[in-house]
């Protein structure tokens, strides 16, 4: 006599009528839906006109989008395929099945909203008792673009591809002169592979004018830099009623450089140093969290590699939230975004800065413990390590609706508490 269950795989109905009946009542994709039925995405419902078939609504997608990015699902065609597969999907959609051009036409057109969006659901937590500003920890991660630093190709080298593909082309045109097509060999057309070697050089051509509009960015940057060393160098010298000794800074000469690099997948993105040894091509995503609530407050998204120069406009976004959200007062921050001037910006903008005075190696300060734990569990739990899309602008609004979902996610934590 076996002791197994039955297997009948042709019952008629497996699952109760009403979708509501398939999960139970604490979910976090009910979670997900209630709050973001609770937003107003208007402006999102404007951009819809009412030609052609009824649209699915903004609401429904978006719920799709943050629970797809709480639990590792981010690509359009896995979130198709979780509509069928996944109950708590089915749940989401309604039992419909939006195909993977809709989700990330969605995508695309709701990335505009999301900060105004973001910043709604900061003021859900503050309504619902679990925000609370206070204390904030900034910090930064980098975040693989999606691009290889493969694809990444160097002025200096540009400059030896060229000038191989011009003396090609130039065999080549010598070669179709010619009368005698015994030379040309088999399968081979000439005038395919001069198109191929003109589309490259194209390629290049463009690559190199954007590192040098590059660089004359680098060189506006470098002469504020350098009038701000000689202006503070002499006001110190009138402070002291001498001169000092040795040779002023010299200023910056500008130019392409022969390393500079540029990403032919992603042009925006940059090479970086990465935690885990060894340079990828990435972006510097900052955040700041409540420290209370471990809820993100503001973001950021950064070509620079280098954090210094984050607190600024970071501080600028916190101070900027609404005031129902109440007031930052402190600031905890790694040495990494230690600098005089931004020990005084903290001090000009009435908050108190916590910033660690050097590098704590593998045993973080109880500053650092503060901020981490999201980038590990959006890393780790959430699994994004990755940028789904690609250009600076996409990456930000990304990185938005990321974070967006991690609160909500810690929201449905919170509220069990």
């Amino acid at each position: 006599m076996s002791n197994f269950r039955p297997i009948n795989r042709d019952t008629g109905f497996l699952l109760p009528p009403s979708v509501d009946e398939w999960l139970p009542q604490r979910h976090l994709a009910r979670f997900v839906v209630e709050v973001v039925d609770g937003l107003d995405l208007s402006e999102v419902v404007k951009d819809y006109r009412g030609s052609g078939s009824a649209s699915y609504h903004p609401a429904m997608l978006l719920s799709m989008l943050v629970y797809g990015y709480a639990t590792k699902v981010f690509s359009s065609r896995a979130l198709e395929r979780a509509t069928y597969d996944s109950v708590a999907f089915r749940f989401i959609a309604g039992n419909e099945h939006p195909d993977h051009d809709t989700i990330a036409a969605f995508r695309k057109r709701f990335l505009g909203q999301v900060e105004t969006v973001f910043i709604e659901v900061l003021q859900v937590a503050r309504t619902m008792g679990m925000l609370k500003l206070g204390t904030v920890a900034l910090d930064g991660t980098k975040v693989h673009a999606n691009a290889s630093r493969h694809s990444a190709l160097s002025f200096g080298h540009a400059k030896k591809i060229e000038k191989k593909l011009k003396r090609e082309v130039q065999q080549l045109l010598k070669l179709a002169e010619r009368a005698d097509a015994a030379e040309i060999p088999d399968g081979m057309s000439i005038p395919e592979e001069l198109e191929r070697r003109e589309s490259r050089l194209a390629a290049i051509a463009a690559a190199k004018a954007k590192l040098e509009v590059r660089a004359e960015e680098r060189l506006e940057g470098e002469r504020a830099e350098y009038q701000r060393r000689l202006a503070g160098r002499a006001e110190e010298e009138k402070r002291r009623g001498r001169r000092f000794g040795g040779n002023p800074p010299e200023p910056p000469t500008g130019g392409v450089r022969e390393q500079d690099q540029i990403n032919l997948t992603d042009e925006d993105s940059r090479i970086m140093k990465v935690a885990a040894g060894g340079f990828e091509q990435c972006y510097n995503a900052q955040a700041a969290v409540a420290t209370g609530s471990l809820l993100v407050v503001a973001t950021a998204v950064t070509q620079a590699a280098n954090d210094n120069r984050q607190l600024v406009p970071m501080i600028e976004k916190i101070q900027a939230l609404p005031k129902s959200l109440g007031r930052a007062k402190r600031l905890l921050a790694d040495s990494g975004y230690l600098s005089q001037a931004n020990v005084e910006y903290c001090a000009q903008a009435r908050i108190e800065p916590l910033i660690a005075m050097g590098p704590s190696g593998h045993n973080l300060s109880w500053r650092q413990r503060f901020a981490e734990p999201v980038f590990g569990i959006i890393k780790s739990a959430m699994g994004y390590r990755q940028c789904l899309l690609r250009g600076l602008k996409n990456v930000t609004g990304e990185w938005n609706l990321v974070t967006m979902s991690w609160n909500i996610k810690r929201m449905f934590t919170l509220q069990a508490r």
